[in-house]
């Protein structure tokens, strides 16, 4: 760690988009790591919107004790649609440069990302990202902060599912988050022996589902749970399970179970609690380095910096290996 090569004084930290798990662990290590380099660090209440409307408070150790172990983001989020206007832009400018902050710090996903870009080039404004999504669909980390979290949460869920479903002999259609990616369904499902996956990433027809379904009935397994990514390509779980009634008839009785925000809520793991706080640590690191639009993320352990455009225009990949083990334990 170089000295205050960029010469930060203050550094503004927000919130921005969905909210996941572990999102005020990242906020209480930026405002440490300001307060222990001496830098005066200032919290942004909901996002771009405020930065806007001007709700910018300066902040100390104290403003984020009690913090790390709560869900949600104690400074708020909202998504703004007048940021990225010009006059947003504009207005959000003038209120930073009237407090007189150096760097900001964005937590959140894609979305955040692309806006801190679009500001960023604008205004030659330096800004660094923490990738804060229960989705895990950012490229340049190998997790998120809050996936972790999310993933726990819906395999405690499942369990107690599978519960009413061995006790009725059942088959459980369950809707997990993931509107572009299914790096959540793959891994939950995985954990909680389902048997059968379906996400966007394999565009797989119903028949495939068929097959598998076919399979187990063979088995007299006493209980059959599909869990299935909100974006994937064969229509929502209610077509789904309207489809297996229609091939299957009495055969299996069907139920549908839809988790949604259930999955972003809840005190972090310790997993995202730490990967927070290192994210949240070399934050700050970066910008006094003179870092501009890069996200803070791991692979292999390591700290590694991705600049925001190849952060948001470059998909992630899915893990080939765990879907090879998704189909191999699920016969």
């Amino acid at each position: 760690m170089s000295s205050n090569t960029a010469g930060m004084k203050k550094i503004g930290v927000l919130t921005s988009g969905g909210d996941a798990p572990g999102m005020n662990a990242a906020i209480r290590a930026v405002v440490r790591t300001c307060v222990y380099y001496k830098l005066t660090p200032f919290g942004v209440k909901e996002g771009y919107e405020v930065l806007i409307n001007n709700n910018i408070y300066k902040m100390d150790a104290g403003s984020v004790k009690h913090i790390i172990h709560q869900g949600g983001t104690v400074l708020k989020s909202a998504r703004s649609k007048e940021f990225m206007t010009d006059e947003g832009m504009e207005k959000a400018w003038k209120n930073i440069d009237d407090i007189g902050l150096d760097g900001l710090v964005v937590i959140g996903g894609d979305g955040s990302f692309k806006g801190a870009m679009a500001f960023g080039a604008r205004f030659s404004f330096p800004i660094v990202g923490i990738p804060g999504t229960i989705d895990n669909d950012i490229y340049g980390t190998d997790q998120t902060v809050g996936f972790d979290t999310a993933t726990n949460t819906i395999i405690e869920a499942v369990d107690k599912i599978r519960d009413t479903a061995t006790s009725h002999n059942r088959l459980f259609f369950i809707e997990v988050m993931g509107r572009d990616a299914g790096f959540i369904a793959l891994n939950s499902g995985i954990a909680a022996g389902a048997e059968e996956i379906l996400i966007p990433e394999k565009d797989r027809d119903v028949d495939h589902l068929f097959d598998s379904l076919e399979r187990t009935s063979q088995r007299n397994k006493s209980s059959r749970l599909v869990i299935v990514a909100e974006g994937d390509k064969n229509g929502s779980v209610y077509d789904l399970e309207k489809q297996v009634q229609q091939r299957f008839g009495d055969r299996y009785e069907t139920k549908v179970t839809i988790l949604g925000h259930i999955q972003r809520g809840g005190r972090p793991s310790c997993y995202d609690r730490v990967l927070a706080s290192r994210l949240g640590v070399r934050a700050v690191e970066a910008l006094m380095d003179g870092q501009h639009y890069v996200m803070i993320g791991t692979r292999n352990k390591q700290i590694v910096y991705t600049n925001f455009e190849q952060a948001t225009k470059q998909n992630p990949e899915m893990d080939e290996e765990l879907l090879r083990v998704a189909h191999i334990i699920s016969i």
